[in-house]
């Protein structure tokens, strides 16, 4: 079913809305889950919205939180979400970095006590609308087998980044530290599609092509993203007093209950090191370098960074997004949710 980005985005809203979110905070939700579908990224769009829903209705989602923000130094802050929506919490967290960055150059906003937030280019591109390069980075619950290990320890842990440019395009990264996120494997599922061999292993530790024998996912380039994994967990869970490791809270296990995430920004005003036309310049002439660079057989072109989900969004503008025919059912339905996720097991189906 294809249907048009203000489309989707009510259907979200009024859903999430219905579930027990404000409508503030419902179409905060929904402009992230959004931002996801409109540039492919469907592992974190639309296909979401029930298990939000689950978890909102059953009170794991704080719908009237009481939020409190810390500055503890000139360029740092920790801001306490009372565990309400994640994509709520990322986003005013991401604000007050940015008005921290565009005061003192830097900024250093750890979000703490927060439900999922989603797709984190969302918010490394709120840095970059205003000027500036964000970072962002967050924890999630163990379901990735550490190198040399055959059972989930660490989360998939995403690491987002954005630059600016002269022309208004954008250098975005948004990737997990485990070769898939697990939404990917969800988007599978819905599909009925197989998985390649190397995003996870089943029980026994070996390589599955069947997203639903999957028991433990792979960190990408084996002790490299085992690494990665550490320092996000340390940087967005040790370092803001949050449960680590192995001790981060399911996404189902039990969805009347916060899971007390955390997250971390960080946020540079390129003046502060260089002269920003310049820089801005640059990063045109890295994209167009990057471009220029002779395709491998296979490929038409060497893309930068972000260009694939821009063009994809470009597409989506145009022709409406692509949305799974039982999610676009469920999302014009009466139904808030059908008692899918609650007490499942991190490999929920």
């Amino acid at each position: 079913m294809r249907v048009t980005e203000e489309k989707l985005h009510k259907l979200m809203s009024d859903k999430l809305h219905k579930a027990g979110l404000t409508r503030e905070h419902a179409d905060i939700v929904a402009d992230v889950l959004v931002h996801a579908d409109m540039r492919g990224i469907h592992s974190h769009g639309a296909m979401r919205v029930e298990y939000y829903s689950e978890r909102i209705a059953k009170g794991g989602t704080n719908t009237n939180p009481q939020f409190k923000f810390d500055r503890t130094g000139p360029c740092s802050a920790i801001f306490d979400g009372d565990n309400a929506a994640g994509h709520v919490v990322a986003k005013l967290g991401m604000d007050h970095a940015i008005e921290i960055a565009k005061e003192n150059g830097i900024a250093v906003v750890g979000m703490r006590r927060m439900g999922h937030s989603g797709a984190l280019s969302y918010f490394v591109e709120q840095a970059c609308d205003a000027g500036l390069i964000g970072l962002s980075m967050c924890q999630s619950d163990p379901m990735a087998a550490p190198y040399g290990g055959a059972e989930p320890f660490f989360g998939t842990h995403t690491i987002a980044f954005a630059s600016p440019s002269e022309d208004g395009r954008h250098v975005l990264v948004d990737l997990a530290v485990t070769v898939q996120a697990w939404g990917k494997i969800l988007h599978a599922r819905s599909k009925n599609e197989p998985i390649p061999a190397d995003w996870a292993i089943d029980k026994d530790g070996h390589p599955t092509t069947d997203p639903f024998k999957v028991a433990a996912l792979n960190h990408i380039a084996g002790p490299k993203g085992y690494a990665l994994a550490l320092m996000v967990d340390v940087l967005s869970g040790v370092l803001l007093g949050v449960p680590f490791g192995k001790n981060v809270s399911s996404m189902y296990n039990d969805l009347t209950e916060g899971r007390n995430l955390g997250q971390m920004h960080i946020v540079l005003d390129p003046a502060r090191f260089t002269d920003k036309a310049v820089f801005l310049k640059n990063i045109n002439q890295l994209m167009a370098d990057l471009n220029a660079v002779k395709p491998a057989p296979g490929f038409s072109q060497v893309k930068y960074p972000g260009q694939g989900s821009a063009e994809r969004k470009k597409a989506y503008i145009e022709n409406g997004v692509e949305i799974v025919d039982d999610i676009y059912d469920y999302l014009v339905s009466d139904i808030i949710h059908r008692n899918n996720y609650d007490n499942k097991g991190a490999f929920a189906t």
